[in-house]
């Protein structure tokens, strides 16, 4: 195994931490220090492609825990409000992992039983995957790059099986293809990927507990996994230990938030929103697109819940005036329809209700579209 240069080890760990506290701009910087570290890094190019992936994810706002419960990923309309990939972005994305990648089969050429560079190639590969569906909207593409992805991490986990880092990759598609539909997942045992839920989580949570350089990636899919799961208080568990390591990261309170909505502890969702709202006021970085909107629904839809229907309203009125996402919108209009129809405002709840359904369904947020039109019958 080639170890990299101390110093590009170093550098990878300090853009690692700044990306985790959404200093994405320093991160930048950071691992283009570590590639000039050393050139022949390939973790280092792809530390550079992460940061650039989510650049462009944080510029999109598709970087919460809802835009993956449910909700399939496809590309924006053409009349989306969602900014387009920037094209020099991308262009910088595909040359780093393209090299990260490059470095990784030499590495493999040089010895094929070096399960570290079985664990680059792999780990690469599966950024290209995530890169696919989540930017480009390209399942197809996605799915190739994952299937290799996932092999090249089961051949690291066959030569070295105290590689629990591998079982990141490896355990998150098992989880994926066991909830697939039938025809689906037949067609991905076919082609070489293994199903099984709970292996996939149990390899997740191995992967949260080895120290590896994905130690806190495992930790962030587990969040999401188990919201998924409704295993909210498990995530809350992990949200909080997050908070503790990244305390610059304001969207660890958000989904904080979120999840305790969803575990239908509205008074704590409402804490922990104002809470980062208000720690948080003068943050002056940049912001994830539709952000604001997406605070002030969150915390709407927690006062609502409350009986809090003055502040709710406040709150949501807000999130439809700021800029945001579709779905954010939709759900927002939703809350206001439901606040409507306890004022005995029939005709306004069902002008939120048409909103609702109209911006929910542009945006493939069904179920919420669905509530929406059933409300309107």
């Amino acid at each position: 195994m080639a170890a990299a240069n101390p110093a590009s080890v170093a550098l990878r760990e300090k853009g690692a931490s700044q990306i985790y506290n959404l200093d994405r701009d320093a991160a930048f910087v950071t691992f283009q220090e570590a590639v000039a570290a050393d050139p022949q890094d390939s973790s280092a190019y792809r530390g550079l492609a992460t940061t650039l992936w989510l650049s462009i994810t944080f510029r999109r706002g598709n970087m919460t825990v809802d835009d993956y419960l449910g909700r399939a990923t496809k590309p924006p309309a053409p009349t989306s409000p969602i900014p387009p990939a920037p094209p020099e972005t991308v262009a910088a994305f595909q040359r780093a992992i393209d090299q990260a990648v490059t470095l990784a089969r030499t590495q493999i050429s040089r010895n094929a039983r070096d399960a570290d560079a079985h664990y680059q190639l792999g780990a690469a590969i599966g950024l290209r995957a995530s890169y696919a569906a989540t930017v480009d909207g390209s399942l197809g593409g996605a799915f190739r790059a994952a299937r290799e992805a996932f092999s090249e991490h089961e051949q690291v986990l066959a030569l070295d099986p105290k590689r629990k880092d591998a079982g990141l990759i490896v355990g998150t598609y098992r989880y994926i293809v066991s909830t697939l539909s039938f025809p689906v997942r037949w067609m991905a045992y076919v082609v070489g990927f293994a199903g099984d839920k709970e292996r996939g989580l149990h390899m997740i949570e191995e992967a949260a507990g080895y120290p590896g350089d994905n130690q806190d990636d495992a930790r962030f899919a587990l969040v999401l996994l188990y919201n998924r799961e409704k295993r909210y208080d498990d995530a809350l568990k992990l949200l909080a230990l997050l908070r503790d390591r990244y305390p610059r990261n304001r969207l660890l309170w958000l989904e904080a938030g979120a999840t305790s909505l969803r575990a239908g502890h509205a008074d704590n969702a409402e804490r922990f929103l104002t809470d980062g709202l208000l720690r948080f006021a003068d943050d002056h970085r940049p912001r994830m697109f539709g952000e604001d909107a997406l605070w002030r629904y969150k915390r709407g839809a927690a006062r609502a819940a409350l009986g809090r229907q003055g502040d709710a309203e406040a709150d949501l009125r807000q999130a439809v005036q700021f800029e945001g996402r579709p779905w954010v919108h939709g759900r927002a209009h939703l809350e206001l329809g439901k606040l409507a129809v306890k004022s005995g405002n029939r005709d306004q709840a069902n002008d939120e209700f048409r909103a609702a359904v109209t911006l929910c369904e542009g945006d493939n947020d069904l179920a919420f579209a669905d509530e929406a039109r059933r409300l309107l019958k």
